[in-house]
């Protein structure tokens, strides 16, 4: 069994008109797409998790008539969201692609800071080749990687935005968590070029999501 990993970046922005609402509202930022699934009547039923303000996130379901029933749950900053909506045409043939070859999507899927969506996909070498090149042309993807799948491989990390993977790394790598600490916030941010406070705040994310998946509850 195999999986390739990649950015998929569509042409517009987004893969529907509510993914485009927030990849261009300056208060909302998608973080991660954590579920996807086109429905028999054609809709599709999706789960994103957001950061930013809650009432604008309130007022796109409200207001979009693609949005056909959507629920919120918020945690701090963090809004996760069920939407019932319209699905587009590049979204129904993207799963349709998917349907086709006979490729499993291996969620979540993260936003990159350019709108594009990193995920992997699992299969064979053949179906996975076949599926690239059934893509549509209003969509670009970028290859990341290919090999041998393993169900459980970096799951955890994988559920991680893109900048909050570079800070765990560049923390590890510092020994932010070595006994004893051999690295500071401001450290870690003098590597990456951010402030001592944005980096606490990804740690503190980080952390938060870890433990969630490995305490029992």
């Amino acid at each position: 069994m195999r999986y390739a990993r990649g950015v998929l970046l569509p042409d517009e922005g987004g893969l529907h008109p509510v993914d485009e609402l927030f990849a261009n509202d300056p208060d909302v930022t998608r973080e991660l797409l954590r579920s996807i699934s086109l429905l028999e009547d054609g809709t599709a039923a999706v789960l994103y998790q957001l950061v930013g303000d809650i009432d604008r996130i309130r007022e796109v379901g409200e207001t979009s008539p693609e949005v056909l029933d959507y629920q919120l749950s918020a945690t701090g900053a963090t809004v996760t969201v069920y939407a019932h909506i319209e699905a587009s045409p590049l979204l129904t043939e993207l799963m349709g692609v998917l349907r086709q070859h006979e490729l499993v999507l291996d969620m979540p899927l993260t936003f990159t800071e350019d709108g594009g969506l990193r995920g992997a996909v699992i299969g064979s070498d053949e179906t996975i080749r076949n599926a690239a090149a059934d893509l549509p042309d209003s969509v670009a993807i970028h290859l990341e990687g290919i090999g041998e799948y393993e169900p459980e491989d970096r799951r955890v990390f994988a559920s991680l935005t893109e900048r909050q993977q570079e800070t765990l790394l560049t923390a590890l790598d510092l020994g932010y968590y070595e006994v004893p600490r051999e690295a500071t916030h401001q450290d870690i941010a003098d590597e990456l070029g951010r402030t001592a406070a944005t980096v606490g705040e990804h740690l503190r994310r980080i952390e938060r999501t870890v433990f969630r998946e490995i305490a029992p509850r």
